[in-house]
């Protein structure tokens, strides 16, 4: 099933266009917590166009990347707490509060090891920065501690793509067009086995 391709070849025509960095700082700000295309479609071939704004585009994805995340946190947060008394009349919010108190409880016992598992999230592409951000908000995750790991695994992420098209050129954006669905389903993959590594750690 193709998921990733046409929504890749519609940032790709956006790209293009004469706004495309104020599109580039939407789609990484909205990518941090709902939407399902990494914002790298649009910087590959952006930089590619201006290989002299390479690091340019790639700071503006990550500075809209962050505060996505921040948004991404706090919908974690109050939407968990506007949810509750729905949850309660359902009679889920005790299994659900037990959940998440346990993973408080974990988060105390192995922060190095949660703070390991947020880098490595935020170092995949497309769907786990979602997952991260308002698992960290419903859990309460330290904020700062929680930027770092963003702030680290995203730069290095948009960073070394923009380093890599200055040096390879059209050749690291003709690959990412090529493997975007594996990448996208691999990216899945990974996520769910550090989740489960995380969670068999404990």
């Amino acid at each position: 099933m193709r998921l990733f391709g046409p929504l890749y070849e519609r940032a790709l025509r956006a790209s293009r266009h004469r706004h495309a960095e104020r599109y580039l700082a939407g789609l990484s700000f909205v990518e941090a917590f709902i939407f399902p295309i990494m914002p790298e479609v649009m910087l590959a071939p952006m930089a590619l166009a201006r290989p002299e704004r390479a690091f340019r585009y790639a700071g503006v994805s990550l500075l809209f990347s962050l505060l996505g995340s921040l948004v991404g946190y706090a919908l974690g947060h109050y939407a968990f707490e506007a949810l509750t008394p729905l949850l309660a009349d359902m009679h889920l919010l005790a299994p659900i509060q037990h959940g998440v108190d346990s993973l408080r409880i974990q988060m105390n016992e192995h922060f190095w090891g949660l703070m390991l598992v947020l880098l490595l999230a935020a170092l995949q592409p497309v769907v786990p920065m979602k997952f991260i951000t308002w698992a960290a908000g419903i859990v309460g995750v330290p904020l700062l501690p929680f930027l770092l790991c963003m702030a680290l695994g995203r730069g290095k992420r948009v960073f070394l793509l923009a380093l890599l098209i200055r040096i390879f050129g059209k050749r690291a954006e003709d690959m990412l067009h090529k493997h975007i669905e594996w990448i996208g389903w691999f990216a899945l993959v990974l996520l769910a086995g550090l989740l489960t590594w995380w969670w068999l750690s404990r």
